[in-house]
């Protein structure tokens, strides 16, 4: 078997967001996947793996070296790559930029369910965060609604309005502002406390939430989860990992039945035009596994 190496240039050009979107959906079909998770520490580098299996799709581990002190040597603190391999044979198929499986998952995640969730003509799409994520989901959302116009919250406002220019949006001074006249509001940010309040939301509002990865971590409070219709792409790594639904689960501000479904039941993302709804974006290795499977079928068809 020829192995495939896919750079980051390459494997975007042979790839579309409607056809990741397609591809989850399928992913989502399969049997679920089963994943591990193994970290190698020397302070103050890490080593991670994450690693899913799903019959019928493949094997993928996905392997991100973090060296902080790259930074103060102009070098990217974050590398890494995917290595992808056959479901029949357990041969190794290909070599994929960490970078880009990286970006096309985490947004492609939220794309989808902003597609299942969110109002299919907004007007203004509320991006909270001004770094690389808040960027590739502005180009993600564009691929479905082209008409809306895009806003942009971030701490730091000189920046915001830099990024806001950069990417065709416009910036806003307060976040509650922002919050207030958008219909779908992504946040992707590294807030610990809440920074979305729930006095704030209005009906008919999606909210794709990125930033929160720990346990510790938070983007929106205990109203906003309380007015709201709770979704998240896996039970499996958000429920008992991640602060977002942690937190507010332990406390007993929400309930376990109040998070509805994740996307192995798709059906059950249903909406009345006036209900909020919030879709916590979790990652997932064996999300990773679904992107490199499109991102090699489609290497493999050009």
């Amino acid at each position: 078997m020829t192995i495939k190496v896919i750079g980051f240039e390459d494997g975007e050009a042979a790839i579309g967001w409607d056809g990741l979107t397609d591809a989850l959906a399928r992913g989502h079909k399969l049997p679920k996947a089963e994943i591990g998770d193994t970290f190698l520490y020397r302070d103050p580098d890490t080593l991670l793996s994450r690693s899913a299996w799903i019959d019928g799709l493949g094997l993928a581990v996905k392997s991100a070296t973090v060296f902080p002190g790259n930074k103060a040597n102009g070098q990217s603190a974050i590398n890494g790559s995917v290595s992808m391999f056959s479901d029949e044979t357990g041969e190794l198929e290909a070599i994929i930029d960490f970078h880009l499986v990286t970006k096309w998952k985490t947004a492609g995640d939220s794309l989808y369910a902003a597609k299942l969730l969110a109002n299919p003509n907004p007007d203004t799409i509320l991006l909270v965060g001004t770094g690389t994520v808040a960027g590739n989901m502005i180009d993600a959302y564009r691929s479905v609604f082209p008409d809306a116009k895009y806003v942009v919250w971030g701490r730091n406002r000189d920046y915001a309005k830099v990024f806001a220019s950069t990417h065709g949006a416009t910036s806003v001074a307060e976040l509650e502002d922002g919050v207030r006249q958008a219909q779908i509001i992504c946040s992707a940010t590294m807030a610990t406390d809440p920074i979305l309040k729930g006095e704030w939301l209005q009906a008919g509002q999606h909210l794709d939430l990125i930033g929160a990865y720990r346990p510790d971590m938070r983007e929106v409070d205990d109203e906003a989860l309380q007015r709201s219709k709770v979704f998240a792409d896996s039970f499996a790594t958000t429920l008992d990992h991640i602060g977002e639904l942690k937190i507010p689960l332990a406390s007993g501000a929400i309930k376990r039945s109040d998070v509805l479904a994740d996307f192995y039941t798709p059906e059950a993302f249903k909406r009345a035009p006036d209900d909020i709804t919030i879709c916590k974006n979790g990652g997932g290795a064996h999300l990773d596994l679904m992107t490199c499977r499109y991102i090699l079928e489609k290497w493999n068809a050009n």
